[in-house]
């Protein structure tokens, strides 16, 4: 067995051409990077608001009375959740208090006001459907797995904080 490394054939015009590929790749990857740095405030922005319109999507119908997907009466499944299936004693003021962090606490998440705290209700109320959904933890047909990756993007948030698009940014610089 040679364990010496093998000499290359590669001449010094083709090195160099392969040197010169390398840099111009480096160089865009470099330029990519830069450009992404710039526009990470606005991403994170865009994904804590898109994070707070997802779970204001929940909270209106229960805030309505209107039907969300297959539940005709959301507030109603909210509370049946709470009482018969995690045990929780008041339930209907538990219901209640969730539709206004999932609609007000959406909005503030949305505007950046008070994001940690908010941020961090929402991953308490994450942790709950999650142990709600217990013991059997199903994957599919209204799995554990968005309620798990919610209540981690809210912790991320939390220990982030708003960024600097938010109003917290602006009134308490």
């Amino acid at each position: 067995m040679n364990l010496t490394p093998s000499r290359s054939r590669t001449t010094g015009a083709n090195m160099s051409t392969d040197l010169t590929k390398d840099t111009t790749a480096r160089s865009r990857l470099s330029r990519f990077s830069g450009l992404l740095l710039e526009a990470e405030p606005a991403l994170y922005a865009l994904l804590r608001i898109v994070f707070a319109l997802v779970l204001l999507t929940h909270g209106l119908p229960k805030a309505l009375g209107t039907a969300h997907g297959s539940m005709s009466n959301p507030m109603a499944g909210s509370i049946a959740l709470m009482q018969n299936v995690m045990g929780l004693p008041f339930a209907p003021q538990l219901a209640f208090m969730i539709m206004l962090l999932e609609t007000g606490g959406a909005i503030l998440l949305a505007i950046g006001f008070g994001t940690r705290v908010v941020a961090l209700l929402f991953a308490a109320q994450m942790a709950g459907i999650s142990y709600a959904l217990g013991p059997t933890w199903p994957w599919f047909d209204r799995g554990i797995e968005f309620p798990v990756l919610m209540g981690f993007l809210a912790l991320y948030i939390v220990a982030r904080g708003g960024g600097a698009w938010t109003l917290d940014a602006r009134l308490f610089r």
